[in-house]
C-alpha cells in the first residue's frame, strides 16, 4: 500500500490489525484502566451500598433469632391512690382514701418451643447466605455494566480517530483542488464539491467527539464520580479475547455464578421457614418464676407500717407451663401455606434465572462467532479497499481521477473502517460476557 504525501492515511493500515492496542485519545497519567474502574464503581455504588445494609439487616436477625433460646427477666413496680365513697363493713357508705403499692420480678425460660426457636434461628441464617450472595450479585450486575461502557467509550474513540482522518483527507482533497482551480485546470464546482464535503465529514466528527465524550461522561456516572472532569479510561492490554464453547461457560455458570446461587439459597431459606410456620402445631413448655410484695393503706384504719406489710406480703412463684395446641382459628395452616406458596416462587425464580443466563450466554456466544467473522471479512474488505483508495488517491494527485471519484473511495474506506471498528469490539463484548460467566468474573 502506498503512503506517498499520505502519512493521514496510515488509518488504513492500522485498521487492518485492529486487534492491536487501543490508546484512548487524551490519555495521561491518571488514566483508568479496566479494573480500577471496576474496583472503584463496585465500592461506590449506591446499589451495592444498599445491599450491603441488607447484609447487615440479615445478620441481625441471626442475633436476634439466636437471644430467643434466653431466658426473660422483668422487674414492675406501680402505686395506686384511690379517692371517694365506699361501702364499710357495717353496710354503709362512707369518705376513705386508699394507697396500693406493689413490686415484682418475674423470670421466664423458654424450655421448649415447639421447636420454633431451632427453626427460625435455621431460617435467619439461611436468609443470611441468600444475602451474601445477592450481595454477590449486585457487584456483578456493577461489573458487567462497567464492562459494557468501558468498551463502549474506546469503540466511540475508535470512531473518532477514523472520522478525523477523513476531515484531514478532505482538507487535503480541497487544498490540492484550489490550487487547480486556481491555476484553471479543474471547474469551481469541484472546490464547491470539496467544501461542502470538508463541512459534512468536519459535522459527522463533531458527533463522534460528542458521542464519546457523552459514553466516558455514562462511564463517569456509573462509577458514582460526581464529576468526570480530569477522568480518563486506558486502552486494554491486548484483546484479552478468546471464545470458549457456549456449553462449558454455561455449565461454569450455573455452578458458581452468583445470582443463579441466591436464587438457590432462596429455596433452602423458603424451606427452613415452612418448618418454622409448622412450629405452630407443635406444644410448647416453659419455666415461670417470680417474687415480689405489696402494701395497702386505707384512711380511718390502723394500717400495719409499709416496711411489716413488705414481709409479711412477701411471695415466691415457680412453676411450668405447657401450652397445646388445639385450633388456632387455622392460623397455623395458612402460615405453612403461604410459607410454602413462598417456596414454590423461589423454585421459579431460580429456574427463572437459570433460563435466562441460558439465554444470555448462547446468545452472546453466537453473537460473539458472528462479530468475529464479521470482522475477519471486514479486514479482508478494508484491505482491498484500501488499495482501491489508494490506486484512485494516486490517479487523483496525477489528474486522471476526480474529486467526486477520489470522496467515493474516501468514504467506502470509512464505511469499511467503522465496520471493522464495530465488529471488533462488538466481539471484545460478547467474549468478555463469557468470560465474566465462566470465571465467575473478570477483576
Amino acid at each position: 500500500m502506498k503512503t506517498s504525501n499520505g502519512s493521514i492515511y496510515a488509518l488504513a493500515g492500522v485498521i487492518v490489525a485492529v486487534c492491536a492496542a487501543v490508546t484512548p485519545a487524551g490519555a495521561h497519567a491518571e488514566a483508568w484502566s479496566l479494573d480500577s474502574c471496576i474496583t472503584y464503581a463496585v465500592a461506590h455504588n449506591i446499589s451495592v451500598r444498599q445491599q450491603a445494609l441488607q447484609i447487615d439487616d440479615s445478620e441481625l436477625t441471626v442475633t436476634q433469632a439466636k437471644d430467643a433460646f434466653l431466658p426473660t427477666l422483668s422487674a414492675d413496680a406501680s402505686e395506686s391512690f384511690n379517692f371517694g365513697r365506699g361501702l364499710t363493713a357495717d353496710n354503709t357508705y362512707a369518705d376513705r382514701n386508699t394507697t396500693n403499692f406493689q413490686w415484682g420480678v418475674s423470670l421466664n425460660l423458654p424450655l421448649f418451643q415447639g421447636l420454633e426457636n431451632v427453626r427460625r434461628l435455621k431460617y435467619a441464617k439461611s436468609a443470611l447466605q441468600q444475602t451474601l450472595l445477592e450481595y454477590e450479585a449486585a457487584k456483578d450486575d456493577i461489573e458487567l455494566n462497567v464492562i459494557t461502557q468501558y468498551l463502549q467509550v474506546l469503540y466511540a474513540r475508535e470512531v473518532v480517530k477514523s472520522s478525523q482522518a477523513q476531515v484531514d483527507l478532505s482538507e487535503y482533497q480541497l487544498e490540492r483542488q484550489r490550487a487547480l482551480a486556481d491555476a484553471g485546470k479543474v471547474a469551481e464546482a469541484e472546490v464547491y464539491d470539496l467544501e461542502a464535503q470538508l463541512a459534512q465529514n468536519r459535522l459527522q466528527l463533531v458527533s463522534a467527539q460528542g458521542d464519546a465524550r457523552t459514553q466516558l461522561i455514562t462511564l463517569a456516572n456509573l462509577l458514582q464520580l460526581g464529576d468526570a472532569e480530569g477522568f480518563d479510561i486506558q486502552g486494554l492490554d491486548g484483546d484479552d479475547a478468546y471464545l470458549p464453547a457456549a456449553s462449558q461457560v454455561l455449565e461454569q455458570a450455573l455452578a458458581t455464578n452468583n445470582s443463579i446461587l441466591a436464587a438457590r439459597a432462596a429455596i433452602t431459606a423458603a424451606k427452613d421457614n415452612v418448618a418454622v410456620a409448622k412450629s405452630g402445631w407443635i406444644p410448647k413448655l416453659s419455666f415461670g418464676a417470680s417474687t415480689g410484695s405489696q402494701y395497702y393503706s386505707v384512711s380511718g384504719f390502723d394500717n400495719e407500717s409499709f416496711g411489716n406489710q413488705m414481709r409479711h406480703n412477701y411471695s415466691t412463684y415457680f412453676g411450668f407451663r405447657l401450652s397445646i395446641p388445639i385450633f388456632d382459628a387455622f392460623s397455623t395452616r395458612n402460615s405453612v401455606r403461604r410459607a410454602r406458596l413462598q417456596q414454590i416462587q423461589a423454585t421459579l425464580e431460580a429456574e427463572r434465572r437459570e433460563t435466562e443466563i441460558d439465554k444470555t450466554i448462547r446468545l452472546a456466544h453466537t453473537q460473539a462467532v458472528a462479530s468475529r467473522d464479521q470482522y475477519k471479512a471486514s479486514q479482508e474488505s478494508l484491505v482491498a479497499t484500501g488499495k482501491a483508495f489508494e490506486a484512485v488517491r494516486e490517479k487523483f494527485d496525477l489528474g486522471r481521477a476526480t474529486s467526486y471519484e477520489l470522496q467515493q473511495a474516501s468514504n467506502n474506506l470509512f464505511r469499511t473502517e467503522i465496520s471493522a471498528i464495530q465488529a471488533r469490539y462488538d466481539y471484545l463484548l460478547r467474549c468478555r460476557i463469557l468470560q465474566f460467566y465462566q470465571t465467575g468474573g473478570i477483576s
